[in-house]
């Protein structure tokens, strides 16, 4: 019988040390090195039927054939706009997010929604959960087979009876595989399972989608080269006590890397919510100050966001400076150079900055709509509601020009919006719009024409 072989792993990194250690080197984090046995058999093809296959040779990049990649539409536009058009046959597609914020309702709307035949595994779930959750989301497709399976084996069994044209596995932490002798969620049967998953997926073209969990940190739980391994990284987020859920793209090899989805949380399963303006704008009667329009882009979509300041006296000996959805590295920057460029005295100020909606925005553009919205907190004027903003701005207090202004500005056209400030240095097209395009080139600028 051969020598059974351990070694030791970093439950948080993933990292691989031949000795137990207190602290990994590489995350710092104390207590999260544990010995993982390796046992050493022949690993058994995802297929029962072992056949032979060609070795690859190399080929010219110049004698290589491109073909049009064919996208299974999951009849879900947000989804199939932050996936870049739908699913690529034969890749792999993580979805991340907090416990309880939705991963598993979206991906059984998804199967519910789809007109192809769908395997979907459940680790974590019994039939009769599954099936009641599909009772409420009031949806039905005749394809669609539910499995309740955690051995790897077992579920590429199922595979070759059905031939599923898409696999959802809920979630790659729950499976297990007999090639390795470790208790499921390690750090070696996640990457062992989601090898065999992905050579299942390369070899039978079929898409598969995988639910991961995550860490305290927010971080995908696993080892690191488990978001290296898949095409795909998604990150569904969203707050239990707001009923918006976004769905970001971390990373696409078919696609852009910087597409946002935006549903709303209902009792009969997730809404696609198609004009997000409608949740990033509050809806007030009356003018309040510390309140700015900006015009941001995330991946293709132009989309208005409210700022929201806030500008008070100190009231404890240091100022206090608080920043949700924005930077607030950024936002100290940009305090001063308002200080320093413009003349205002926010040092001895407690500023606070929010970006409604519950999203966070990584857009410099918006730095011209954070400038207006703590200048009118601090003069306690308001910002007439038909104004909005779209430049970034430089240390020395220039406003500079962003991409894709024309975008931007049909965007704000189109939602109601008379005047719309941007760069000076901004090249503008000629646009058939009613809106008022203001360039400008400095903060003293922009404050004279809207407290003059």
């Amino acid at each position: 019988m051969a020598k059974t072989k351990t070694t030791f792993f970093c439950q948080s990194c993933g990292t691989q040390f031949t000795k137990w250690l207190g602290q990994c080197t590489a995350c710092h984090e104390w207590n999260t090195i544990v010995e993982e046995v390796i046992q050493k058999e022949q690993k058994r093809e995802w297929t029962s039927n072992n056949q032979t296959k060609k070795a690859s040779k190399p080929q010219l990049i110049t004698e290589i054939k491109l073909s049009e990649q064919d996208r299974i539409s999951t009849n879900s536009d947000e989804l199939n706009r932050v996936l870049g058009g739908g699913l690529v046959n034969g890749s792999v597609v993580l979805l991340g997010g907090e416990p309880g914020v939705g991963k598993s309702t979206l991906l059984l709307q998804i199967a519910m929604l789809a007109k192809h035949k769908i395997l979907y595994v459940s680790g974590e779930e019994s039939l009769t959960q599954i099936k009641m959750r599909s009772e409420r989301l009031k949806k039905h497709n005749p394809n669609c087979f539910i499995l309740t399976e955690t051995n790897t084996q077992q579920i590429f069994r199922s595979v070759e009876e059905l031939r599923p044209e898409l696999l959802i596995v809920d979630s790659i932490q729950t499976l297990f595989t007999d090639t390795i002798d470790a208790t499921p969620g390690t750090i070696s049967q996640i990457r062992e399972t989601a090898a065999e998953l992905i050579k299942f997926a390369k070899e039978t073209a079929t898409p598969v989608i995988l639910v991961g969990h995550i860490t305290k940190d927010g971080q995908l739980a696993g080892p690191k080269i488990l978001e290296h391994m898949v095409d795909v990284v998604l990150q569904f987020e969203g707050d239990r006590n707001h009923i918006y859920r976004i769905l970001r793209v971390h990373k696409n090899r078919y696609g852009s890397a910087a597409e946002l989805g935006i549903f709303e949380m209902q009792s009969d399963g997730l809404r696609e919510v198609l004009n997000p303006s409608e949740i990033l704008i509050s809806q007030k009667e009356d003018d309040l100050s510390g309140i700015a329009i900006a015009s941001i882009i995330e991946g293709a979509r132009p989309l208005m966001i409210e700022v929201q300041a806030l500008v008070s006296t100190a009231v404890y000996g240091t100022p206090q400076r608080s920043s949700t959805g924005y930077n607030l590295k950024r936002l100290n920057m940009l305090l001063a150079v308002l200080e320093k460029r413009a003349g205002f005295k926010l040092g001895i100020k407690d500023v606070f900055l929010n970006i409604t909606g519950g999203i966070t925005v990584e857009d410099p553009s918006i730095d011209l709509a954070v400038i207006a919205a703590v200048l009118s907190s601090n003069e306690d004027e308001s910002i007439p509601q038909n104004y909005c903003f779209a430049a970034e701005v430089g240390l020395a207090g220039e406003i500079r020009p962003v991409n894709r202004i024309d975008n931007r500005i049909k965007e704000a056209a189109k939602l109601g919006y008379q005047k719309i400030f941007v760069s000076k240095y901004n090249k503008i097209s000629k646009l058939n719009t009613t809106i008022q395009v203001i360039g400008v080139s400095k903060i003293e600028e922009i404050f004279k024409n809207l407290f003059a």
